[in-house]
């Protein structure tokens, strides 16, 4: 029975330590959001933590809720200076979150101002882009056409 208990016990270990180092690491999706940031502060009781929510259109029916990680004070800084601007987030959403890291599982790693234009560099390139395939969808419609 004692054997029994103790070998109970290990796997149970592996499996937390397992769970914690998949949560820890395994990021479910990354991506960036773009908007104005509307709140960005630190709450909790036993755990504080960094949550921010950005406004993302006309409406703020579904405003985007992140957490911040207390080790990033680069982008904790960038996001208090920035409150009521536009701003585009880099961040990992994670398959689940501990209580010390934040309430969301969308975790911000990097933040951009958006000039006043409206449109970050890579919102030029995209919009670049986007131009060329709708010139070369073009071109192939009228090759296809031509040949007929």
């Amino acid at each position: 029975m004692k054997k029994f208990l103790i070998w109970a016990g290990l796997i149970i270990i592996v499996c937390i330590a397992g769970f914690m180092t998949f949560v820890y690491f395994i990021t479910f999706s990354e991506g960036y959001r773009a908007g104005e940031l509307i709140k960005f502060s630190q709450k909790g009781v036993m755990f504080k933590t960094w949550e921010g929510e950005i406004s993302q259109g006309i409406s703020n029916e579904k405003p985007f809720l992140f957490s911040v990680l207390d080790s990033n004070d680069d982008v904790i800084d960038k996001l208090t200076k920035l409150q009521g601007k536009r701003v585009r987030l880099t961040y990992k959403e994670r398959y689940r979150t501990f209580a010390w890291w934040g309430d969301t599982r969308y975790f911000v790693s990097s933040v951009e101002k958006i000039k006043k234009e409206g449109e970050t560099d890579v919102e030029k390139e995209n919009k670049k882009l986007k131009e060329r395939i709708e010139e070369l969808e073009k071109e192939l419609y009228e090759l296809k056409y031509k040949s007929d």
